[in-house]
């Protein structure tokens, strides 16, 4: 069976081997996207300084033309008016791994700002469309736990490539490239195979083609926007702390990453059984009061002068809270219309993505001056989003998309 040729619908995809059905799509992939980007992050910090000389200002400038891509991701709903969204993704694989290959070859700020914007588009355009597929191809009642074991997989395939990276790193004496162009590679090349290998599934919902910004989706596209603001302080400037406070190595910060990983993958599964029995209002405030007081903790190393030791703990535990994030993929599911949902994951990367290219800059300048004050700066976004957590229903459904749904809502006569 051909990928290009032969559409098959989900009911028809329940007859097909296990290994050809979409879910296992969806795990094939959940695991090639971390092999590029987990190197890229992993050595990113000491490639910058050590090669490149950056400073807070250069990582800054950085990362906010690498978000540039997200905010654009509404793109993708002009594209998949002629591209069939499976085949968009797995496009956007191949850009992502062969971006990631190149990267060391242009060890200057120029040169890192073009390939980074290429292997961003490639992330971006992929996240966007795989989170479209998700909520598509799965069922609402098995989301949560489904997803929770892709973000598993996602880190187990993290961990091969931490560890590779700490046992080969010193023993082998490796360069920057060689790592980039074997992680790169070997990306791509999964997601090509995956266009021989998978027909292309045709979900039940024909998705609207168009751009759409519905009012009962607000909080939703509040929530996207302080998200959005909390994963840029959490992945510019926890790590570059680390090595730049603290002068941790390439294998040292890989370790850290690596031990980040371990816990993914024994807790992402916990999670996706928590959010569902207990909602993702529950999980969503779990989330973001951990993240108050976690954000303040970073703050208190830089002015009361706490050591390494809880800096490492503080940033292990930061990242554990990434597995809650599908919390706000599942709350969009249980409300949206099903043909909503590829052009609104469109918009909500854009809207999560506004805070994301315009917060870098601003905040590299403000780490140059004071870097506790960025962490405080974290904490007061973690809070705004613990307010907006409130306000989602304990059992989120169309018409019941808030708290307040139930106030606005016409009453019969």
């Amino acid at each position: 069976m051909v990928f290009s040729r032969t559409p098959v619908t989900l009911a028809q995809a329940g007859q097909l081997p296990l290994w050809r059905r979409p879910i296992a799509l969806l795990l094939l992939t959940a695991v090639a996207m971390p092999i590029a980007f987990s190197t890229w992050s992993a050595l990113l910090n000491n490639f910058v300084i050590e090669v490149a000389g950056f400073d807070g200002i250069d990582i800054g400038l950085l990362h906010m033309v690498r978000e540039v891509p997200g905010f654009l991701a509404i793109g993708v709903i002009a594209i998949i008016i002629f591209v069939h969204e499976q085949v968009l993704a797995l496009s956007a694989l191949v850009l992502l791994g062969v971006a990631t290959a190149i990267t060391a070859k242009f060890p200057s700020l120029g040169g890192l700002l073009t390939i980074t914007m290429l292997s961003s588009i490639g992330f971006h355009y992929y996240e966007t469309v795989n989170q479209s597929l998700q909520l598509q191809w799965l069922e609402k009642l098995r989301a949560p736990r489904v997803l929770g074991w892709l973000v598993a997989a996602g880190s187990a395939a993290t961990l091969v490539v931490y560890l590779t990276i700490v046992a080969t790193w010193k023993a082998f004496d490796l360069s920057y490239n060689t790592v980039y162009m074997a992680s790169g590679g070997l990306t791509a090349l999964i997601a090509l195979s995956a266009f021989i290998i998978f027909p292309r599934f045709e979900a039940p919902n024909p998705q609207t083609k168009r751009l759409i910004l519905r009012r009962r989706y607000w909080l939703y596209y509040l929530l996207q926007f302080f998200a959005g603001a909390r994963r840029q302080i959490f992945v510019i400037f926890a790590g570059f702390m680390m090595v730049q406070k603290f002068g941790f190595e390439v294998q040292e910060v890989t370790a850290l990453f690596m031990i980040n990983l371990v816990a993914n993958m024994v807790f992402a599964p916990l999670m996706g059984r928590a959010v569902g029995r207990f909602g993702e209002r529950g999980a969503l405030i779990f989330e973001y009061t951990g993240l108050i007081a976690i954000f303040l903790a970073y703050g208190g190393i830089y002015y009361f002068g706490w050591g390494v030791v809880l800096a490492a703990v503080l940033y292990i535990v930061d990242h554990l809270f990434f597995a809650l994030a599908f919390a706000l993929k599942t709350y969009f599911q249980k409300i949206a219309d099903p043909a909503d949902i590829a052009p609104t994951a469109a918009v909500a990367f854009t809207i999560n993505h506004i805070s994301a290219v315009s917060l870098p800059l601003p905040l590299g300048f403000l780490w140059v001056y004071s870097p506790g004050l960025v962490f405080v700066a974290a904490a007061l976004i973690a809070a705004c989003s613990l307010l907006l957590a409130l306000l989602i229903p304990r059992h989120p459904a169309p018409g019941n998309e808030t708290v307040l749904s139930r106030l606005t809502a016409v009453r019969p006569a």
